[in-house]
């Protein structure tokens, strides 16, 4: 019988020899107890949460709470059923009445993850015959879509205007094309040029899908995202998001204004054949999707808590993969896996946690670690950080190029 685990053993010794080395598991963290959108219990150890994408810092705050609770209270644990049997509540349809005022739009889907909203929305939109085109460097849960659908895939250049441009013209000037684009591209926390990227998409007759995960909350004026920033909310035919980011709680969306999207509810197998959300969390959401609409003070706090880090840690010699803070997401460039696992190990030991991202997360080569900033980051913390990351690069003997 051959082992179908057998694979990945090479996987399992590299991890394992790192265990032996006396290393901590950057995969195994445990959060014993959770304080604040920013603090929690590590081994014991007040710790600061820096790679949550807890970006505006709602997991606690007190009307979302009461919303979960009252929820559960009223509609119990569960649905024990997907959406199109007996799993949608009032409260999932006034989720969605809550992501249309915040989107402005006439439709809204909630899907039970992030994940799942990608991988219906891409493999029910594109079939046979059609073109999905997609930036290289897009997330796991669109290359997925892609795979459970039937369409033509092609790629292009991360965040190539031209070769955008250059892949549609080669298509036929008729056939169905969807251009796949994300606001904020999670590992490195750039930023597409969305104007000039829906420009080109409409010049050639496509119709563009922009997966918002990593922006909404506070890009644009009112929080909804890089397409609001750029001016392009109505060019763009579908907006995906998750909840598990700056919503606070867990699940996936897509809002449009197409006339016929409502049919997607009997043909996207990811929303048919899954259990909804409990009713618990989707009135958490929906509480917090509301309160997003005006949060504009921690928006502005956000911002500045990023680009405190972004300058501190440059300063300190620190390689970032953006010249200028693009996003709440900072990506500290390591040189190989064994300084981005001590590096990351001491940051914990000194109390502030962050993301190991190695491929095929990251890109062939490249280790990071991944940080992410809070709109409840105080200026403390903020200084908090910097100081870690100055103490744990000397404690492993980082060299950087403004201490060389």
């Amino acid at each position: 019988m051959t082992d179908l685990l057998a694979k990945y053993r090479p996987v399992a010794a590299e991890r394992q020899a790192h265990l032996d080395a006396g290393g901590r598991d950057p995969i195994g963290v445990v959060m014993d107890k959770v304080l604040s959108p920013t603090r929690a219990i590590v081994k014991g150890r007040e710790t600061i949460l820096m790679g949550t994408y807890n970006y505006m810092g709602m997991t606690f705050d007190p009307d979302v709470i009461a919303a979960g609770e009252a929820a559960l209270k009223d509609y119990g644990a569960g649905t024990t059923g997907s959406r199109a049997l007996n799993g949608t509540y009032a409260s999932h349809r006034e989720c969605e009445e809550a992501l249309k005022a915040f989107y402005g739009t006439k439709h809204a889907i909630v899907f039970s993850t992030g994940y799942q909203a990608n991988l219906g929305m891409v493999s029910a939109l594109a079939a046979r015959g059609d073109y999905v085109i997609l930036d290289a460097d897009s997330h796991a849960s669109i290359y997925d879509g892609c795979s459970m659908g039937t369409a033509d895939i092609v790629r292009f250049r991360h965040n190539s205007v031209e070769d955008l441009g250059k892949r549609l013209g080669r298509l036929p000037a008729e056939a169905g094309k969807l251009v796949v684009l994300e606001g904020v591209y999670s590992m490195l926390g750039d930023i597409a040029p969305l104007a000039e990227m829906v420009a080109v998409a409409k010049r050639h007759g496509a119709m563009v899908l922009v997966d918002e995960a990593h922006a909404m909350g506070f890009f644009g004026t009112h929080g909804r995202g890089v397409t609001e920033a750029a001016g392009v909310e109505d060019q763009v035919d579908f907006i995906v998001g998750t909840f598990s980011k700056s919503v606070g709680t867990v699940g996936g969306f897509c809002v449009s204004n197409h006339p016929d999207f409502e049919v997607l509810r009997l043909v996207c197998r990811p929303y048919v054949f899954t259990a909804s959300l409990p009713p618990t969390v989707v009135a958490a959401s929906a509480a917090s999707i509301r309160k997003l609409m005006h949060n504009h003070n921690k928006r502005q706090h956000l911002w500045e808590n990023t680009r405190a880090v972004h300058a501190g840690l440059r300063a300190r010699g620190f390689t970032l993969g953006t010249e200028t803070a693009e996003s709440a997401i900072l990506a500290v460039l390591m040189p190989d896996q064994a300084t981005t696992l001590a590096m990351w190990q001491a940051l914990l030991e000194r109390g502030v946690y962050v993301n190991f991202a190695r491929p095929p997360a990251t890109p062939v080569g490249t280790y990071l670690l991944r940080c992410s900033l809070c709109a409840e980051h105080s200026a403390e913390e903020v200084a908090t950080i910097l100081q870690a990351f100055d103490d744990a690069a000397a404690a492993i003997g980082l060299r950087l190029p403004a201490a060389a």
